[in-house]
């Protein structure tokens, strides 16, 4: 049996390799397939795409967006975006506008509390990505401010820091629609992370399913497999697709690997072929 990586992250948001590494790395690791889904961007696509070409493996584009669906805070993946996204693109600009103002104001939160960091540090180390708080996080790390990435979350970046600053968000409807707009197939990414039973699951799934969501990732790193098996038999009660992915980041979630996650993660090709089934019925193109 063939697998595949459906959920990662390069240097164009958050990861640490560029995204013709990411493709190099999935033709190292015997993967079938792989997607880029970098957070609220598109701009490492036409680079990985290009690099899935020259190493022979299977590439998807795709994209992790931000939303909102009434208090939950949940991430929605799209799968096989073309080329060049244009509303789509167009809405993430505004975003990463948005958040560029918030890495500001999250500077000067440290800077008045003492803390030695430079907007200029941080950027350097995002590269020609945008920056986002891993890159916060791997600076105080590297200055010695705190001696892990997650005490950086806990201290100063998360949602209970001292340096927190929210981020802006689109609705689900929204995301669901700019990513439909494109021709993407779109998947609830990561439910264990939304923090709810899976009665509440199903209730949201049922909301979010006449938006034009197709599916959720029912294989993912930080989950049990009674929590997979449970995702994969709540999609198959509400006639939806299941996805899976690593959420590889690269060295800055060193517990997760491309391909195998954490503990063994493994996501069979028939996933894939699943998918693609979906798409030709849908009268979507399949490349």
């Amino acid at each position: 049996m063939a697998f595949i990586d459906l959920h990662t992250h390069s240097t164009a948001s958050d990861g640490t390799l560029a995204p013709a590494e990411l493709a190099a790395l999935a033709k190292d690791k015997d993967l079938a397939a792989v997607a880029l889904t970098d957070h609220d961007t598109t701009a490492g696509l036409a680079e990985f795409m290009a690099a899935g070409q020259h190493n022979g493996v299977e590439t998807i584009a795709g994209c992790e967006v931000s939303a909102e669906s009434g208090k939950l805070r949940m991430h929605i993946l799209g799968l096989w975006l073309p080329p060049e996204p244009g509303e789509l693109s167009r809405a993430l600009t505004q975003l990463l506008e948005y958040r560029n103002n918030r890495n500001h104001i999250v500077i000067g939160k440290l800077q008045k509390q003492g803390v030695d960091i430079t907007y200029e540090e941080v950027e350097a180390l995002a590269g020609d990505g945008s920056v986002g708080r891993p890159h916060f996080a791997r600076v105080l790390l590297e200055k010695g401010v705190v001696s892990s990435v997650q005490m950086a979350f806990d201290r100063y970046l998360g949602p209970k820091g001292s340096a927190y600053e929210p981020k802006q968000k689109m609705t689900a409807e929204r995301a669901i629609s700019l990513l439909k707009s494109e021709g993407a197939t779109v998947i609830l990414a990561h439910p264990i992370l939304l923090g709810i039973n899976l009665n509440e699951l199903e209730q949201e799934l049922k909301v979010l399913q006449p938006m034009g969501l197709d599916g959720i990732e029912a294989y993912y790193s930080e989950q049990s497999h009674k929590k997979q098996v449970a995702y994969l038999g709540l999609a198959d009660k509400l006639n939806m697709v299941v996805s899976g992915g690593s959420d590889f980041h690269g060295t800055v979630k060193p517990s997760i690997s491309l391909g195998s996650g954490k503990g063994g993660l493994r996501v069979p090709d028939t996933v894939l072929d699943d998918l693609k089934e979906l798409r030709v019925k849908q009268g979507l193109p399949v490349p």
